[in-house]
Parts: C-alpha cells; structure tokens; sequence
C-alpha cells in the first residue's frame, strides 16, 4: 500500500534504509493534465486531494 510519509513513516524508512532497502515519497503521479493515483490508478482533477476511488491521500 502507497502511503505518504508520517512520523512513524519516517521510523520505518529509516529502519529500512539502514538495512539496505530503498524508500522514497510516493505522491500524486500526472496524466494528461490529471492526477492519478499511485494506489489504483485512478484519475482525478488537478484539484483533487483525496482519491474518490480508494480514499489514497498523499
């Protein structure tokens, strides 16, 4: 599951980090002057802050 990162985010990609895994900021991704969700894809306005689809918030 795509989640944006939080304080206790930020613990666990540091966990992981250290152990020689890659983490990184997952966000809203663009098509065609949309927003899609990274989660499942769906496309939104540019307005959008929450996926109606799946309820993903960056």
């Amino acid at each position: 599951m795509a989640t944006a990162p939080t304080g206790d985010d930020d613990v666990f990609d540091e966990f992981l980090s250290e152990r020689g895994h890659e983490t990184e900021t997952v966000g809203w991704q663009e098509d065609h002057n949309k927003k899609q969700c990274p989660e499942c894809s769906g496309l939104h306005d540019t307005s959008a802050s929450e996926c109606s689809v799946c309820g993903w918030r960056p």
